[in-house]
């Protein structure tokens, strides 16, 4: 293998995105061959590399496997490595990596279950959750209460929210019974919250809100609560196809 710049060796590692590791570089915290990284320089197989003082495996040594996760997330688990406040967070259950870290697609809040995607290719973490590619993410949501003609063309057409206009890209009607309603909504950013939001800019209460895809990655059916499930080698060579090429 030959050599390649120092920012994306580490993202490929997983230590971040390569933005975040020309960051480090430029902090001082990486060391190629026991001096001072500078931004721009190229590592090869033989080279020594540190991460904020600590020698680490070279990359290009190993073999190069990335590792995709799909994770059923509880209501009631954070989505952060640690939290005093919080006695279980999403990383928890997740299987020990000889090197780098399980890289979060994406967030769920605390009252939100569903699908979450873990992977130790930071790049390709990083492009799935950037704006400009406008992933989708599906959500099933249960609303309490009726819901106007009106309101559902608002949700589609667009509506003002505090942080700027937003709206679904699709909205279906799963079903219900009394005043309580499923839909199927779809839209392609992430922002906070964003989902119960736009309901409530309606006046419309969300009762359970699970996420069920996360572009083209959908959550299995018999994926329980808390547990995961990897995707085979063909399944990661695919994606990385689809997404990095």
């Amino acid at each position: 293998m030959g050599r390649e710049r120092l920012q994306k060796i580490l993202s490929q590692a997983g230590f971040g995105s390569r933005r975040e590791m020309e960051r480090w570089i430029e902090a001082g915290l990486i060391h190629l061959n026991g001096a001072l990284a500078k931004l721009g320089e190229s590592a090869g197989p033989d080279d020594k590399i540190s991460v904020k003082g600590q020698m680490i495996p070279n990359p290009l040594n190993l073999a190069s496997q990335t590792r995709i996760l799909l994770y059923h997330k509880p209501i009631g688990e954070i989505c952060s490595r640690h939290d005093a406040a919080f006695s279980q967070t999403v990383f928890d259950r997740l299987p020990r990596l000889k090197q780098g870290r399980w890289v979060q697609v994406g967030r769920l809040d605390l009252n939100t279950s569903g699908l979450l995607v873990f992977t130790n290719h930071g790049e390709l973490a990083n492009r799935l959750m950037h704006p400009r590619y406008g992933i989708e993410r599906e959500y099933a949501v249960r609303v309490h209460g009726q819901v106007s003609s009106d309101a559902l063309t608002a949700l589609l057409a667009g509506v003002e929210l505090e942080d700027g206009p937003a709206k679904f890209k699709r909205l279906l009607f799963r079903g219900g019974e009394g005043t309580n309603s499923w839909y199927h909504v779809v839209l392609t950013e992430g922002r906070n919250r964003e989902v119960r939001r736009l309901w409530k800019s309606q006046g419309v209460e969300v009762s359970r809100l699970i996420r069920i895809r996360y572009g083209d990655f959908h959550m299995p059916r018999s994926l329980a609560r808390g547990k995961h499930v990897e995707l085979s080698p063909e399944e990661v060579a695919k994606c990385l196809r689809s997404l990095l090429t």
